[in-house]
């Protein structure tokens, strides 16, 4: 199920909407190997999807708290996709390439609908808000796009989930 940027699912930030389109990109090209069973160049593409939905939410709590957006019940559903979307990888790399045409519909189902409903039931809660600044604001730019989140994806853990606990 291919999903598409519409203008309706701006949040009326250009840093957000761009991570948006780009996880939409990321998440078609998933989709398409999981429907083709291509199971060598799926580690891949799920790290790569996998780190920049860290960067993504790390980047969204860093906005709310400029703007003074309550971030509590994003950033638990942030973890609960994070732990869902693990699940999820571990299942498929698990059963390299050999999967019926019903999981992989159940796979990229689960992704697309996720991020669907992540932009229309999470983040528009913050639109009204991003609408007072400029599209282009960014905490700590003058000209928008600096200071995103960066890192390894091991700091990226750290900042969404704290220290683990033994």
């Amino acid at each position: 199920m291919e999903t598409a940027w519409t203008n309706q699912l701006s949040v009326g930030n250009a840093v957000i909407d761009s991570e948006h389109q780009n996880l939409i990109v990321m998440i078609d090209r998933i989709e398409s190997m999981i429907r083709a069973n291509n199971a060598s160049s799926l580690p891949q593409e799920l790290e790569q999807f996998e780190h920049y939905l860290c960067v993504h939410f790390i980047n969204e709590e860093k906005l709310a708290q400029a703007v003074n957006f309550p971030f509590g019940k994003n950033k638990q559903e942030h973890q609960f996709v994070l732990k869902e979307f693990q699940r999820m990888k571990n299942e498929l790399l698990a059963k390299k390439g050999v999967w019926t045409d019903d999981a992989a519909k159940h796979y990229s189902n689960f992704l697309s609908e996720w991020m669907t409903g992540h932009i229309v039931r999470e983040d528009m809660l913050m639109k009204p808000v991003l609408q007072t600044h400029d599209y282009k604001f960014w905490p700590g730019s003058k000209e928008g796009g600096a200071n995103y989140a960066a890192g390894s994806i091991a700091s990226l853990y750290l900042q969404l989930f704290g220290t683990p606990t033994p």
